[in-house]
């Protein structure tokens, strides 16, 4: 299959919360992901995988205009969520990103206190309810309430790699979003706090629409609901390669019975 052939996948869900129709995303001259198509279920996590430079990241962070931040980069197609085009002209970039929030690779937390990293956004955003309810909510949410609970004064920075990251769900849980975008949440921990994320991100899906890039395909297969493949080819020209989405389906169904070759070879491990 190549990138300029690439079929739309069948439609997966009848309540789409994303849909990226034709979404072509390109830095400068160079088309970083092409022609994807593919409807993310609401209620679900999505797992997107794939080698190194097929566009997973770029695909991720289209979905809440954070490639926006990037010079150079644009996007063709349309990227719809809630019946919305989220990069019609009338529609705020900063509205976006609190509807659908990000977690991102390495944990990232405010130089702030524990309290603060949770209690400095919902206030920015307006938040009138009670700020220590919210900040236990979203941290029992995030499940690190419990090694959080007795130094909420002290700086977030304090916490282990794992409580930071957890940290920095709590954070994004507490701007009330609808979607949860996680770019490789779980790259740099040890395997105890990947699986406490892990957890986490099954508890979560009870209430967020969860979008998760990974390398790692075991955990791929341990969280998600929906995975989407994504390859690269050469472009025209040897101007490096452009991703392009192979196969999106139910997760069971992508590793158990993929509909693609390629599918099939990336699982296996015979490349990626």
């Amino acid at each position: 299959m190549t990138a300029t052939s690439s079929p739309r996948p069948s439609q997966i869900s009848t309540d789409p919360c994303i849909s990226l129709q034709n979404v072509t995303i390109s830095y400068n001259e160079f088309e970083a992901v092409r022609h994807v198509y593919c409807e993310i279920p609401r209620g679900k996590i999505t797992a997107l995988i794939g080698p190194s430079g097929c566009g997973k990241s770029t695909i991720l962070r289209s979905l809440n205009r954070m490639n926006d931040l990037i010079e150079g980069c644009s996007l063709t197609g349309r990227v719809m969520f809630d019946g919305d085009d989220l990069y019609s002209p009338n529609i705020d970039p900063v509205e976006v990103r609190r509807r659908i929030g990000m977690v991102f690779q390495q944990p990232n937390p405010f130089p702030k206190s524990i309290y603060e990293n949770i209690a400095f956004g919902a206030r920015i955003n307006g938040y009138k309810g009670d700020m220590n309810e919210l900040v236990e909510r979203s941290l029992r949410q995030a499940a690190v309430w419990d090694e959080c609970k007795d130094k909420l004064k002290e700086s977030g920075c304090s916490l282990s790699g794992g409580q930071q990251q957890r940290l920095c769900i709590a954070r994004t849980i507490a701007i009330e979003p609808e979607v949860i975008l996680m770019d490789e949440p779980c790259s740099a921990l040890d395997p105890i706090s990947t699986l406490k994320i892990e957890e986490t991100m099954h508890e979560l899906k009870n209430r967020f629409t969860i979008v998760i890039v990974t390398h790692n395909m075991q955990q791929a297969v341990r969280v998600s609901d929906f995975t989407a493949f994504f390859n690269a080819e050469a472009q025209e020209g040897g101007s490096g390669k452009v991703g392009y989405l192979v196969e999106f389906n139910e997760t069971e169904k992508i590793f158990h019975s993929p509909a693609q070759e390629a599918t099939q070879n990336y699982i296996s491990g015979r490349f990626g």
